[in-house]
């Protein structure tokens, strides 16, 4: 029951600010990137909003089905934060006074994780009979 309400917290924490960086983007950096840089921006806005939903998902489908999904979101939050956050930077790396391009390796590194959290989410579903 902790752990749930812990994850549906992060699930909606990840919700929250990617609304706050999607105003931001669409209003303070839109003057300031080219439109290849916002639209990648976006995609990290994206991304962490569909798995700030999927956390909170995930957390609230494991208590009904009483299945452990845990490591389900332990993937997608950590991966969401390296695939999101990196993509948030790398966009704005023209504003930046250091270099970030070592993080350019980070983003797909961020994506194979949510992939494994959802992997895993499936198996611990195909695991329990309740499914069906």
């Amino acid at each position: 029951m902790v752990t749930t309400n812990k994850w549906i917290v992060l699930g909606s924490i990840l919700c929250l600010l990617s609304v706050v960086l999607g105003a931001f983007g669409a209003h303070g950096l839109k003057a300031m990137l080219s439109p290849e840089s916002l639209s990648s921006f976006e995609v990290g806005v994206r991304y962490q909003m569909y798995h700030g939903l999927a956390i909170i998902l995930l957390a609230i489908i494991g208590r009904i089905l009483t299945i452990t999904t845990h490591k389900s979101c332990q993937f997608l939050a950590i991966g969401v934060l390296l695939f999101s956050v990196s993509i948030y930077f790398l966009a704005c790396k023209a504003l930046l006074p250091f270099s970030v391009t070592w993080l350019g390796p980070v983003t797909p590194i961020g994506g194979l994780l949510m992939i494994i959290g959802w992997v895993i989410f499936i198996i611990s579903v195909l695991k329990t009979d309740k499914y069906t």
